[in-house]
């Protein structure tokens, strides 16, 4: 019965200093409401246009595969800890599993779902490529 009552001393304490908090700041609070206080507003500027704007899925495939390569470094850093104890067997285990993510990562690039630029904008830096492979930025929107 005591494990309950300290269960239950701590649930209230929780809540008074909750409701403390919720209390001071509902009457110690900012109450002036002015003309842009609702407004969305980010780093000191106001911002300009929709929030809801399209974007390609050629920008979210690199960053997922970067998720799926930076995860497997924590496998990196377990085998790190112990390869005093894992000897040559996880040497040669750890070593199969960087290769086989090295051939991941070179299938993904011969793919081209590293490339961060659509078809349409390859196209486009082709046809505005001048002498000496040298891009007018001014013609080229990224």
């Amino acid at each position: 019965m005591s494990e309950l009552t300290a269960f239950f001393v701590y649930a209230a304490a929780v809540l008074a200093i909750v409701g403390v908090m919720l209390g001071l700041s509902y009457f110690l609070g900012q109450s002036a409401s002015r003309k842009y206080t609702g407004t969305p507003f980010e780093s000191g500027i106001v911002s300009v246009g929709s929030a809801q704007f399209r974007t390609a899925v050629h920008f979210y495939l690199p960053a997922i595969l970067f998720i799926i390569f930076d995860l497997e470094v924590v496998f990196l850093f377990a085998w790190a800890v112990s390869v005093r104890e894992t000897g040559w067997v996880g040497f040669i285990e750890i070593s199969v599993f960087i290769g086989i993510l090295l051939a991941a990562l070179f299938y993904l690039w011969r793919v081209g779902a590293l490339d961060w630029r659509t078809e349409v904008q390859r196209r486009r830096l082709r046809e505005v490529r001048g002498a000496g492979g040298v891009t007018n930025r001014k013609e080229f929107a990224l």
